[in-house]
């Protein structure tokens, strides 16, 4: 089908979904670009794709059209309308983020966790919209390939522990030094980029860690220092496997 108007209702729907409530409120999302459209169709999950130039589109449309739609400056040739990802039953390492609001740090955490053996990610229901434009560009397409609960972490720690699992805390100033932890059934919590952990979150976890550095650097972003700490869980995994 091809549309050629920028009134067109599908247009205005198109571009309504950059905003959470209507991406909430039909449980989907727009996605740009070949990689990102690819790895959502090995997942089964677009509903329609939309291009500027590929005739079996679902729908062909303009420049001016695919400028509308978009939320970036440089648009690209090919989008999709996609499916929200499904919640999994959890099963390996689990990153717990309490408040994240940082977009780029969201989808960095996104792709270390793939990297690194930690197939899910369970976020504070304060925490940044996981179908943010910008984390999905993040993500790199990782999104599609973890599976992420938003709940209340408070609630969903216990359940985790009844499972077997040991929750440890990261922490900037003190703490044991993860290289030390076990490998298997770790849920690592990160804390929000200004404040940290909540206290009442901290008192549920079974142990502090912490990254060993020069004392010249105060902290780490929440993203670098999440990707360290589970590369060092991931690096200790595969060496134990030796």
């Amino acid at each position: 089908m091809t549309i050629s108007s920028v009134n067109n209702e599908k247009v205005k729907y198109w571009a309504s979904l950059k905003l959470k409530k209507n991406r909430d409120k039909d449980k989907c999302f727009l996605i740009e670009g070949d990689h990102l459209i690819k790895e959502a169709k090995e997942k089964g999950l677009v509903i329609n794709t939309i291009s500027i130039n590929e005739n079996n589109a679902d729908f062909l449309v303009t420049k001016e059209i695919m400028k509308k739609i978009s939320d970036q400056k440089s648009i690209s040739d090919n989008a999709a309308i996609v499916r929200y990802i499904p919640e999994r039953k959890i099963s390996g390492n689990v990153l717990i983020l309490d408040d994240i609001q940082d977009p780029g740090n969201l989808g960095t955490l996104i792709r270390s966790s793939i990297a690194f053996g930690f197939s899910n990610i369970i976020m504070s229901e304060g925490s940044v919209d996981l179908y943010n434009p910008k984390v999905i560009r993040a993500t790199e397409g990782m999104i599609f390939n973890i599976n992420v609960i938003r709940t209340n972490i408070i609630e969903y720690i216990p359940k985790l522990k009844d499972a077997g699992y040991k929750i440890l805390v990261s922490d900037v100033v003190s703490g044991n030094d993860i290289k030390n932890e076990s490998c298997n059934n770790i849920a690592l919590v990160l804390g929000n980029e200004g404040r940290g952990v909540y206290e009442n979150i901290k008192e549920l976890c079974d142990e502090v860690i912490n990254i060993k550095m020069d004392k010249a650097c105060e902290s780490l972003n929440v993203g670098v220092a999440g990707s360290i700490l589970m590369y060092e869980v991931y690096n200790g995994r595969i060496s134990n496997s030796r």
